[in-house]
Formats: C-alpha cells, sequence, structure tokens
C-alpha cells in the first residue's frame, strides 16, 4: 500500500473527534479512579484508563490510517524509537497524578509527527471542556474559534525572568543528578536578587506538560522548564504553543535546536519581537545549576 499525503487538516479533526470520546472515557472514570500500580515509584502512575484510552485511539487510528506509525506512552517500546516516518504521538492521559487525585489538571495528549517535526496537535482538558488545536502553517486555536494567544488587555509584555510567571515539574525522579540540577535550579530562581537569585515573580507546578505548553501559548505562562518527560508528553503543546507564536527549545544552555525526543525542554510565550525571547531563554538558561541528562 502506498503512503499518501497526509490531509492534516482531516488529521486535526479526526484526532479532535478522538479527544472528545477519550475525554467521555476519563471522566466517566471518576470518582471510582482506580490506580493500577507505578512504573517507577509512587510519583510515577499508571491506570486502566490511561490504558483503555490508549486503546481506544490507537484502534481507531490504525484502522483509518493503517499506514502511519503509532507511538503512545501505554506501548512504548525503547526497541522502536520514533522515526521520521509520519506519526501519531500520543499520550492518554497527560497528568495521571492529577486524574487519581481528582485535580481538574489533566488531559487527552494527541499529536501527529513528520520528520519527527510537530505537525498537528490536539489537547483536551475534560475536566474543563477546553480544547486547544494546531495545524502548521494555520494557527493556533482554543475551543476551535478563539486564535491563540489569547487577547487578554492587561498582559504585559515579554520581560525578564523577575516579571514572569514561570512553569517547572518535579518529575518522578526524586534522586541523583537530574533531581539535583532541578532543586537547586528551583532555590536560584525563587531566590532574591541580592542574594544572587533570580527572583521570578512566581512559579507554578501543574502536573501536566501538554496543558502547561498550552498555556504558554495561550500567554497565561510565560515560561515552562522541562526535564524528564517524553515526546508524547509535549508533541501536540509543542505545535500548538508553536502556531501560537512561541518558541521551543533545549532545556540546558547552548541546545537551541530541541528534538521532539530530547527530554529536556524550554518553551517561552509569543512577544512582540524574537529578541525579547531570545533574551528570556538566554537568561533563564544562565539560572541553571548543572546539566540535565536524560
Amino acid at each position: 500500500m502506498s503512503m499518501p499525503s497526509p490531509d492534516l487538516d482531516e488529521i486535526c479533526g479526526t484526532l479532535i473527534d478522538l479527544a472528545y470520546r477519550a475525554g467521555e472515557i476519563i471522566m466517566g472514570a471518576l470518582p471510582a479512579t482506580e490506580n493500577t500500580g507505578s512504573k517507577k515509584n509512587s510519583a510515577d502512575l499508571v491506570t486502566v484508563y490511561d490504558r483503555a484510552v490508549e486503546d481506544m485511539i490507537s484502534s481507531e487510528l490504525k484502522d483509518k490510517y493503517p499506514y502511519y506509525q503509532f507511538y503512545g506512552e501505554e506501548t512504548y517500546d525503547p526497541a522502536r524509537p520514533l522515526t521520521n516516518a509520519p506519526t501519531f504521538v500520543i499520550d492518554p492521559i497527560d497528568g495521571t497524578v492529577n486524574f487519581v487525585h481528582g485535580f481538574p489538571h489533566a488531559c487527552v495528549s494527541l499529536g501527529f509527527a513528520i520528520n519527527r517535526v510537530p505537525t498537528v496537535g490536539v489537547v483536551f482538558n475534560p475536566f474543563t471542556k477546553t480544547l486547544y488545536s494546531a495545524v502548521r502553517g494555520k494557527g493556533a486555536f482554543l475551543n476551535r474559534t478563539s486564535q491563540l494567544p489569547l487577547k487578554r488587555s492587561n498582559v504585559e509584555p515579554l520581560g525578564g525572568l523577575k516579571d514572569s510567571l514561570i512553569s517547572v515539574e518535579w518529575g518522578s525522579e526524586r534522586t541523583g543528578r537530574n533531581w539535583e540540577t532541578k532543586i537547586r535550579t528551583f532555590e536560584r530562581l525563587g531566590q532574591s536578587q541580592e542574594n544572587g537569585g533570580a527572583m521570578v515573580r512566581s512559579m507554578r507546578s501543574l502536573g501536566s506538560a501538554a496543558l502547561n505548553l498550552c498555556a504558554v501559548a495561550a500567554g497565561t505562562l510565560d515560561l515552562y522548564w522541562e526535564g524528564g518527560c517524553w515526546a508524547w508528553d509535549v508533541c501536540a503543546g509543542w505545535i500548538i504553543l508553536e502556531e501560537a507564536g512561541g518558541i521551543m527549545v533545549g532545556g540546558n544552555p547552548d541546545e537551541w535546536e530541541a528534538e521532539i525526543d530530547g527530554r529536556k525542554y524550554l518553551a517561552i510565550r509569543a512577544a512582540s519581537s524574537q529578541r525579547s525571547q531570545k533574551e528570556l531563554v538566554e537568561e533563564f538558561w544562565s539560572t541553571i545549576q548543572g546539566r540535565l541528562e536524560y
């Protein structure tokens, strides 16, 4: 079977339909959510609903698009890495810990990558009925009608860290050099400038990479730094961010070209100039205490 050229608009529509169906499964699970265990520790959970959602999505996509690859969190095989082939990159429930606790900050994240470049993205939070979507070259949208970034009269120009609301995540890895790098960097970010810190306006840890990226795309967060997540966590949010005028770079200093499966990311919201985005990237990199190694 020859592979047809992807119809990106059609794919986006399909992913939106699947996101809504996934949302019904997720919300039908509450309040009796069943945690079936952890992958590494008590902070790295998986539920029967993660698997049920991925099974539904993978079955539908493989039936409709048998010529494209599928790369999902619950069926991940290290022996089958992400390739240049057109690939659906899927996280059935991003923010599983939030989901288990009923904290309304979890989503289904559905991405499509070509040549390992995020090209279509759909992120749906069923708790709030909030849908983010984007197709490369065609803009990013909230609930299919409001273009991102959101137009708000009180939004400030992108400034330095001292004027920024940023998102960081603790992750499930709580020992070793990466953990030390995160903790010491968090300390530097929050510390007063008189004591050598950046004194950011505030930091948030909301537990979903995809929704963090969408918040940066919307302009409600200025910056998001992450180390340790995976391609399925960021693929959909990445294209939404870029189509909203934001940028994604690597999570370590001087990594201007981020890789979809590089596991280290720094996202910056849209700004009136690329220069101000670049300046914020470099200021943030200067605060990193060590180096993320994944």
